[in-house]
């Protein structure tokens, strides 16, 4: 397996500069380092280029993780919102493809976060969901890149909430760039069974995240490790392993988040760090 850091763990901002994060993330011992795409598109190429040489400097790679704005959304009744979302993702991956980023993850194919004063209509959109992620997959497919569909909690989301749901909605959409994304946080609100609902997704999952119950880095909580690393034996799953650890509060990944309280404890940059590093190395530890 190959384990990353989201960088948001040190950061306030979902548009941030990356690069040095991607210097962090290789000292503290990780394989790769998640970024988010909100500013990818707006990008000069040649600053792609540089995060992937940055990258490529470092030992590391790059994935990508996205919540999709309204405007974005995929599974939208309006065909004008369908019609600049599918004009978004296509730019995103061909970008994603020059800077060798060969998975992207997330609520991508909904709208992140949900405006839950609005009326739901599920069978609509997943419908619409369905039909639009198979025609943006098969662009995945052609710039190298795993389109992973993460299962949400009820809160954050209502289209995707189980392994089951994400794994019929794969089966429906059935490209092969189209993949089960599963997060530790998400399972821990919605699975009867964390093992469970990862040996359902056998063969179907393409990218894994971890965090604890309460958003801390993994190992410091009381997510059952053990029973979650069995599961993914059991399955032969070899793919990236990415914690996403929210511990501050603050700007507007604290306020997207919920983070109303400092996790952390006052803990300084060093003492992040130092948690990131031990959390990796406890990881490695408990999967390998």
């Amino acid at each position: 397996m190959k384990y990353g850091i989201y960088y948001a763990y040190w950061e306030q901002e979902w548009r941030a500069d990356y690069l040095p994060y991607i210097e962090k993330a290789a000292k503290l011992g990780f394989d790769c380092l998640e970024i988010a795409c909100t500013p990818l598109n707006s990008y000069p190429l040649e600053k792609l280029r540089e995060l992937r040489k940055a990258a490529e400097d470092h030992g590391i790679f790059l994935t990508a993780g996205h919540g999709p704005s309204a405007e974005q959304n995929l599974a939208s009744a309006d065909p004008a919102v369908v019609k600049n979302a599918l004009a978004f993702f296509t730019e995103l991956l061909k970008r994603l493809e020059i800077m060798d980023i060969h998975k992207i993850g997330g609520g991508i194919y909904s709208y992140w976060p949900v405006d839950f004063s609005k009326p739901v209509d599920k069978p609509g959109d997943w419908a619409r969901s369905v039909a639009n992620v198979r025609k943006i997959g098969r662009i995945a497919q052609d710039c190298g890149v795993d389109y992973c569909l993460e299962s949400l909690n009820r809160f954050e989301g209502y289209l995707i909430n189980t392994s089951e749901e994400c794994c019929r909605f794969v089966r429906e959409v059935d490209c092969p760039a189209v993949k089960v994304m599963l997060d530790t946080f998400h399972m821990n609100i919605e699975e009867t069974s964390m093992g469970g609902a990862i040996r359902q997704a056998k063969g179907l999952l393409g990218h894994f995240h971890t965090g604890e119950c309460n958003r801390m880095v993994p190992g410091k909580g009381r997510m059952p490790w053990r029973e979650i690393a069995e599961a993914l034996h059991d399955i032969g799953y070899q793919d990236t392993v990415v914690m996403e650890p929210f511990v501050r509060m603050g700007g507007k990944v604290g306020s997207d988040i919920k983070v109303w309280r400092d996790i952390s404890n006052g803990a300084s940059i060093e003492q992040l760090d130092e948690d990131a590093a031990e959390s990796v190395k406890f990881e490695r530890y408990m999967f390998e």
